[in-house]
This record gives structure tokens, sequence and C-alpha cells, in this order.
């Protein structure tokens, strides 16, 4: 009775459609680089940040007052977004303004939050 059970998976796919998809999947850099990305969308203060970034630019001040925030947790904030690519700025004077990076940031926003309101 020291049998080993092996439990072959039951598959309605052949095994040239199961490589065909896989052969599809993303590579792990890939997939790992998407799951960083999401994760600056797993913070709701981030989110905020990029909503009203998607009104048009501001400065930290701006974001600090809108959101009742000190000028320094937005700063760590847009750091974060920062080197994920998902903001920019330009400087005008001594003073940074911040947008999105492009519309995808917005787009990606968009379509979480009709996701979660359906």
């Amino acid at each position: 009775m020291n049998e080993e059970l092996q439990i072959t998976p039951f598959l309605f796919l052949s095994e040239k459609e199961a490589e065909e998809k896989k052969d599809r999947l993303p590579s792990d850099e890939n997939l790992g680089a998407l799951s960083d990305l999401f994760k600056m969308f797993g913070d709701r203060t981030r989110l905020s940040i990029l909503y009203f970034l998607s009104q048009g630019e501001l400065c930290v001040g701006d974001l600090a007052a809108l959101m009742d925030m000190t000028p320094s947790a937005i700063s760590h904030q847009l750091r974060l977004l920062k080197n994920a690519e998902l903001v920019r700025f330009r400087r005008d004077g001594k003073t940074l303004f911040y947008s999105l990076a492009d519309n995808h940031v917005d787009t990606i926003t968009k379509m979480g939050l009709e996701h979660v309101q359906e």
C-alpha cells in the first residue's frame, strides 16, 4: 500500500493549445514590472495624487493643501510615483510642477475606477 498516487490534471485544452497559451505568457521580467506598477496604484494617497494630477499640473504645496497632508509626505509619494515613471515634473524657478507622465496613467486610473463602480 505504499503506492504513490499520481493525479493527472483533467484538461479540456490539447497539449498544443496549452503550450500556445504558455508561450503567450509575458516574461517573468515583464510580469514582475507589471506587478510593481500595480503596487503604485495600491495606495490611497498615491491614487488621490494621480486623480488630482489628471485634472492638471500641481505643485507639492497645492497637493498638500488639497489632501490635508504635509508637503514632506506628498513629496515622498511623488518621489515614488516619479521613480515608477507615473508622474513627471517641470521646474518654474524654485517650484516644481507635477503632472501625469502620459495618458496611460490616466487611462489605468479611470478604468480601475469604472471597474469598482460597476
